[in-house]
């Protein structure tokens, strides 16, 4: 009598695996991507600082900021940079208005709707140089930002 040893995996236990790695798929996507639009906004907030810095170079340079502009400063515009199709540099739009109060400025960026990202939430960084404060805040998804 002949025995038929046949090996391999049935039809339910590939059924499964599959299972398996989707349930564990859709837990995972999720962080991935808050991780990746936080690194994103931390980008963000690095250019910013970036701008800052400048703002306050051309201040001293200048005796006063009421001029500076994303023109005048001594750094490139990120919101020109381009990288590939996209128009601007980390998927944001920056922005940068100066206040009539003595070295006081405010710093926005922009979201724009690229790569999963919501269009129209900010990051801003205020600087007030009467009080001496810098103030950061948010809207959106980045209202808890550190």
């Amino acid at each position: 009598m002949k025995l038929n040893n046949k090996s391999g995996f049935t039809l339910l236990e590939i059924i499964i695996v599959i299972i398996i790695v989707g349930v564990l798929a859709s837990l995972a996507l999720p962080k991935m991507f808050r991780t990746v639009e936080y690194s994103r906004s931390t980008e963000a907030l690095q250019t910013m600082n970036s701008l800052r810095q400048s703002i306050e170079r051309y201040g001293l340079a200048s005796n006063s900021i009421l001029g500076a502009t994303m023109a005048t400063i001594d750094m490139q515009n990120p919101s020109s940079t381009t990288f590939g199709n996209t128009g601007a540099h980390f998927n944001y739009n920056f922005a940068v208005v100066a206040a009539a109060a003595p070295f006081s400025y405010t710093i926005t960026a922009t979201r724009i709707a690229l790569d999963g990202g919501t269009a129209g939430n900010t990051i801003v960084l205020t600087v007030n140089g009467a009080a001496n404060t810098i103030t950061r805040s948010g809207t959106g998804a980045f209202i808890g930002i550190r």
